[in-house]
Formats: structure tokens, C-alpha cells, sequence
């Protein structure tokens, strides 16, 4: 493991502060960096109003009030999602403005939502 590492950390030098990139002007990346003038500072408090409650995610799950354990991805680790109730045992999973996916109660786990960021195609008008 300790090799694994020492070879990446030479790639790593050698990469970011040696070789030449491409562009812009055949220069290395340490000459042309520079960090941002604005400090991250996370994300704002997330408001879920048209959810019936909010769940704060674990490593990979968000506790519900009914029980159960629903699996999230690690990404959403200390995260809050909205959870509201969509049909009888069917609660919906939301982050910010996106709809992750369905969680069945019975079947234990969580179907995906549509995804939001597909390719939209318009219809053609006939002519």
C-alpha cells in the first residue's frame, strides 16, 4: 500500500508541477493556479415546507419516523432530506429542489425519481 501511494504522489508531482499541459500556453498547472478569493462555506439551511418531516443522513441512511432505515448514497452524509408521505406506504425522498426516489415501505427500499436533468426533447410539429 505504502508503494501504491508513493507512485501516486509522484504522479502527482510530476503531473500538477512538472509536465506541461496543453493549454493555456504549454504551461504547468502550478503556474497557472490560483485558489478562489471566496471561502466555501457550505451549504445554507435546508427548508423542506411541503414535506412532512426532515431526516438528517448518516453515513449511508436517513432514519424515518415510521421505523425504518432508508439507504442514501455517502454523498448525502450530514445532509437533511424532506420526506413526505406521497401515497399509502410510499414516501417521497427530496434534496434541495431535486426528488431523489420513492421509498416503499414494503418493499424496503427507495425506487429513483425520474431524472431531472434528462434530455429534453420537444415535440415536432407536424408540417
Amino acid at each position: 500500500m505504502l508503494q501504491q501511494q508513493a507512485r501516486f504522489d509522484a504522479f502527482f508531482e510530476r503531473y500538477n508541477h512538472e509536465r506541461a499541459q496543453e493549454a493555456p500556453a504549454i504551461q504547468v498547472l502550478r503556474a497557472v493556479y490560483s485558489p478562489s478569493p471566496r471561502p466555501y462555506r457550505g451549504l445554507p439551511d435546508l427548508a423542506y415546507p411541503l414535506h412532512d418531516w426532515i431526516a438528517t443522513v448518516t453515513q449511508l441512511r436517513a432514519d424515518l419516523l415510521i421505523g425504518r432505515k432508508i439507504n442514501l448514497s455517502q454523498v448525502f452524509a450530514g445532509q437533511k432530506v424532506g420526506i413526505r408521505e406521497v401515497d399509502e406506504q410510499i414516501w417521497l425522498v427530496s434534496f434541495m429542489h431535486y426528488d431523489l426516489g420513492f421509498f416503499d415501505q414494503e418493499i424496503g427500499r427507495v425506487e429513483c425519481a425520474p431524472n431531472p436533468f434528462g434530455a429534453k426533447v420537444s415535440p415536432m410539429s407536424p408540417e
